[in-house]
Parts: C-alpha cells; structure tokens; sequence
C-alpha cells in the first residue's frame, strides 16, 4: 500500500496548483515550498512563475530569522504570504492550502498568524530493538516505528520524510525518536549510534522539525565508563559537555534532550542526594551553548505504595516533589507536566502543578496515543478534552495554554498503513498540533478543517457523518469506562479493557475504594489526602466539598455513598448504570453511521474503520456489563428503570 496521504491529499492542494505562483526567497525551507508548490502545479495545471510574470500568490520570505509567524495580505487580486523566517513561510503555505479557493477569494484581507506556543513537540515511546514486553513501540497502537526496526535505524526514510510534511501542516517543530524509558539499547544513540539519529534528522530538518533525544540519567555509568552520574561531581558534568558537543557535531539543529528520571525505575539525581533541578541543569548546562533545551518530566511519584495505606496519594506527587524547586531550573529547561496529575485517563483534573511554579518554564503533556482512550480500537476523538484542559485557569484568570512553553503529545503514529491504525486517529495528531498553535481555537473547527483536508470536496453527508461519530466520541468512551472521575478499572499492564479491581491491590496508587457504602477517593483537606490544597483558589474551595466539585471529578474528590445526588440530580449509582447504558447505545449508533458512508469513503479505509467499530461495540458491552455488575453487586442498589444487569 502507498503513504496514505491523510489530511495532505494531493486533491486539498488544487486550489494551489491551478494558479500562477511567485516563491521569493533562498534557503532550504524555501526549497520546500517551491517544491510542494512545483508539484501541485504539475498536477493541476498552474505555474511557478518568475518576477514580474504577474502572480496570482507570492509567498516571500523577508529575512533570515527563527521567527514562525507569517502575514496573508489579498489585494488586487493578489494573495501575499510573507514571511521573516523559513518556517514561517511554510506554514504560511499549508495555511493556504487549508483555506482552497477562499485564500483567492474577497477584498481586502491583512491577517497575521503566529503561534501562542514555541515548542509543539511529539514524543515517540519508540524503542530500538524490540522490547520483551512493550514491544517496537511503547503504548503504540499502529504496528511499529517509523523510525527503527530490527535494532537499527531504516535504511529508507521515505516516511518519515512523509511524517515531517503532515506535521509541518499542522504546526508541529520537533519530535523526540525514541522512548523516554531508555533501554541498553536506545541509550546509545547518544554516543556510538548519533549518526543514525542525523539520519533521522535529514529527512524530519526539510518541513522544519528538529529532533530530540530521549537519554538516560546514568548515561555517564552506562556509557562513559565512570563510577558515577552525579550531576555535582565535575567528571560527569564534563562527560556530558563532551557527548553533547559531538551531538552537535552530527546535528547542527539538534533540539535537545529528553528525560525521565526517578520515575518507575529510571535512574536519577536521588540516588545520589540531589534534587532534580540539579539533575535537570547539569544537562542544561551542556546543552546551553549549542542552544539546546533539555525537557525534564514531571512524571514521579511512589509506585510501591501499599494499597491499604489512604494517606500516600499518587495524585500529590508531582506538585509536591517539584514545587520547592520553582525558580532553581536554568532557563533552557523545562519541566514536561502530565495534563492531569495521574496517567492520561480520560476524565482527570487538571494538573494543579501548571501554574504553581511561575519561575519555571513548563510544558503541558498530553497523550495522542490512545492508552487509557480505547488503544486506536476505539474512536475517542481527544480534541475537546484538551481543549478543557488548556482552557482551564489555575488562578482564575489566566488559561493553562498560555501558561506553557510547550506543549508536547505522545505520539500515536507507527508504521501501520493508515499511520494511526484506526483511520480517525489521524484526526487526534492533526487536532493535537491546531490546538498547540492556537490553544484557543474551537476544537470543532478544527475537526473541520480536518475533514476537508482529508476528503477533499467531501459531499454534505460525509461531512455531517464524520461529525457524527467524532463530535461526541469521547464523552461516549467516558460513560461506559470508569465513572465520575474515578479512573483506571482497566486491565493490568496492557491497559484494554474492563477490570473494575484490576489496580485496586496493587502497588501503583491507582484506586477507587469502592466498598458497600460507597465509592470514590477523599483528597479533601479535611477528611482525605489534602491534594484539593493544591490549587489555588478557587478551585481549591471548589474540590474540597462534594457539594461544589464537578460532577465529573466528583469520585476522584470524594469518597460518597452510592445515593449522593448529584447535580444533574441522579443518584451516583443511577449515574453509573445510565452512562454504561447511554455509551453503548452511543457506540452503536456511531458504526451504524459508518456503515451508512460505505458509498463516499475509500474502500480499504472504510473497511478499517468497520472492523474497529465492531471491536469497539463488543468491548463497550463488556464494559457496561462489567462495571454494571460490580456496582449492583456492590451496593446492592437496582437499577430503577429494571435493566438486565448481568
């Protein structure tokens, strides 16, 4: 099968090349506009013309700077897009092209576009050589990597440079290529195998996406021969001054590293007394005069605890570790923090560490890959979330979005076909990077754009039956997983599928504490973990009362009896028992619609999607019937509209 073309279709480019075309400028981001614009006149007819041939767009680069934004003027029957920097102008192009024919059309127009974030970055969990238990690629739901295969680094990166065009159209400028757990292997892309890495790099650096490096702490023990890796002993602290200059060597634009340290057995800075800010600046420090940044994730927390213990809360850990070390990171590192301050489920607060170290830079970490969303089996269409997340304001007033220094998301594209396995999975990267350029963009909008990107004059009925089935596809993965807030109940290790105790005696800090009264965490600082004093206010008085708490957060607030009522004024266990009932009915309605596109959609894609809808309807049943089950066991509360519950 070809590169599927996703939301880039050579058709979404016929209003480009079926006019008369004018590139100004040298450099080679310029080079990749004259080509993307060569070859869409080849197939629809246009030209690139020469000065003063008359044009019909000029796209013009100004000068020689990093500067992204760009400017689209249209007067006198002219649209001008020009740009100050390389990447500016590209992205100026692919604006265009999201626009067709309304980029040629109306008066007068002065629009100015920049992004509202500087780093829009993706981190692959990509592995070298094959894991015994992750496999090619951590948490990947698209058959292997794009990057690696059978130990090493592909010898054709076709699609890879295929990669950096759809992430260039939708605003993305760096990508980690490998996992943030860092295996033998992996680590030594750092040193002896940096050359497969600039390989990687060649084919990502012509659509303007710099490449990072996952790395391990004990890079200096593992492969540096020294008896240490302590970020103060001055041995270390030279090794990687050493190692990251020949990186540099190999990769002029290198964008820098990527670490989890302290984290679920990944080695660090505690083992040797020291805090993360010194662990996160020792790298800085080697980075800062290539002007590399290092990204230091946030992701640390107990994960022996002992599930009878109710005072150790997973949930506190990141604000708590972290927080007393605002203002003591160096400016070229960034604290990369999980949205939500567990694991990426799909309903959780939002982490109360974005905003609380305002002398810290800090990026927000979302996950593409659907996890803890359905694992690409299941449409889950993520953009409104996110768009939740980054909307939300930790003090009340200024949103989350414009908090962050970058926003970065954990891949969901491997070497499957269709990139993402299930079709409509393209929609969450290409949402993802929208959303990264303009946090305050209508998701629907961009879902929109999506869609006549990827079907290109698209009839009504398609348009409306993709609406359909993505619009509200992850308010329905809510209602028939895990309720209110509460998270997890899945499957251990793999992560698919129902287990209502799955985690709930394990040593993860994952537990809904359900028992014949009642259900639910108590994080309130009067009777609970005291992690609703982690906001300021007044989300802080919010959480603390079940009485005030969304009803969505409610059971990861609060621990209540299954008659509490909620706001919308059903029972919690009423609540459960109709969303488990709602999001299968939901689910079906959703396949009965695909099945409905089968004449407008192309074969081998309809196919696809079809069998992952009948995957999805069978494990939403399971689900519904699972939870249902245990909580009418449980609190022996029937159902008051006299369902089968199995």
């Amino acid at each position: 099968m070809d590169i599927d073309p996703a939301w880039l279709p050579p058709a979404a480019f016929r209003a480009v090349g079926g006019r008369r075309t004018l590139v100004r400028g040298a450099g080679p981001l310029v080079d990749t506009v004259r080509g993307e614009v060569a070859a869409a006149c080849e197939r629809f007819g246009g030209r690139v013309v020469r000065e003063g041939a008359g044009a019909d767009l000029v796209l013009e680069l100004t000068g020689d700077t990093d500067d992204e934004g760009f400017t689209r003027v249209r007067a006198d029957g002219t649209t001008t897009v020009t740009a100050s920097g390389g990447r500016g102008l590209l992205y100026g192009l692919f604006h265009v092209v999201r626009l067709g024919e309304g980029a040629f059309r109306g008066g007068r127009i002065h629009e100015e576009h920049r992004p509202a974030v500087a780093l829009r970055m993706l981190d692959h969990w990509d592995n070298v050589a094959a894991h015994p238990v992750m496999g090619q690629v951590e948490r990947g739901y698209a058959g292997g990597s794009l990057f690696w295969s059978d130990g090493r680094a592909r010898g054709d990166l076709e699609r890879v440079r295929a990669y950096g065009r759809l992430l260039a159209a939708c605003g993305i400028n760096a990508v980690a290529v490998n996992n943030v757990n860092v295996h033998e292997t992996e680590a030594q892309l750092l040193t002896d195998r940096i050359g497969e890495v600039a390989d990687i790099a060649g084919a990502l650096r012509p659509y303007g996406v710099r490449t990072h490096l996952s790395v391990t702490f004990a890079a200096p023990v593992v492969l540096g021969g020294l008896p240490t890796a302590d970020p103060l002993d001055e041995r270390v602290r030279a090794w990687w001054a050493g190692a990251t200059a020949r990186v540099y060597e190999a990769i002029p634009d290198f964008g820098g590293y990527v670490v989890k340290a302290d984290s679920e057995g990944q080695p660090g800075p505690f083992a040797y007394g020291r805090t993360h800010a010194d662990g996160a600046n020792l790298l800085a420090a080697a980075l800062a005069p290539h002007g590399g940044t290092v990204h230091w994730r946030a992701f640390v927390y107990d994960h022996h605890q002992d599930w009878r213990d109710r005072t150790t809360d997973r949930a506190r850990a990141a604000h708590d570790h972290f927080t007393p070390l605002d203002g003591e990171f160096a400016a070229n590192a960034v604290l990369q923090v999980k949205h939500g301050p567990m694991d990426f489920q799909v309903r959780e607060p939002v982490s109360p560490l974005i905003g609380a170290m305002p002398r810290t830079r800090l990026a927000v970490e979302v996950q593409a890959t659907q996890e803890y969303t359905g694992q690409q089996r299941h449409v889950c269409w993520l953009g409104p979330m996110w768009s939740e997340v980054l909307r939300f304001r930790p003090d009340g007033e200024v949103p989350a979005g414009w908090l962050a220094d970058g926003l970065v998301a954990v891949s969901n594209v491997g070497d499957d076909p269709f990139w993402t396995g299930h079709p409509l999975a393209q929609a969450n990267l290409y949402t993802f990077g929208r959303l990264a350029w303009d946090p305050a963009a209508d998701p629907h909008t961009v879902l929109g754009e999506w869609i006549a990107l990827t079907h290109p004059g698209a009839p009504a009925r398609l348009v409306a039956g993709l609406h359909a089935v993505l619009d509200g596809s992850w308010r329905t993965y809510e209602k028939y997983t895990a309720p209110l807030g509460v998270g997890f109940m899945v499957q251990p290790g793999h992560h698919y599928g129902p287990s209502v105790d799955g985690y709930e005696y394990t040593p993860w800090g994952t537990y809904h504490f359900a028992d014949r009264d009642g259900v639910g965490v108590d994080r309130s600082a009067a009777t609970g973990t005291g992690y609703a004093t982690q906001y300021a206010k007044p989300w802080s008085q919010v959480y603390e009362s079940p009485d005030t708490c969304p009803d969505e957060l409610l059971l990861f607030f609060h621990h209540v009896p299954y008659g509490h009522v909620l706001h919308s004024g059903k029972t919690v266990i009423q609540h459960i028992y109709d969303t488990h009932f709602e999001g299968v009915a939901e689910a079906e309605e959703a396949r009965r619609v695909w099945a409905g596109l089968a004449d407008l959609v192309e074969p081998a894609r309809h196919a696809r999607v079809a069998e992952r809808y009948e995957e999805q309807v069978r494990c939403a049943r399971e689900w519904r019937d699972q939870v249902n089950s245990y909580f009418l066991r449980g609190s022996g509360v029937p159902d008051e509209r006299g369902r089968t519950i199995h």
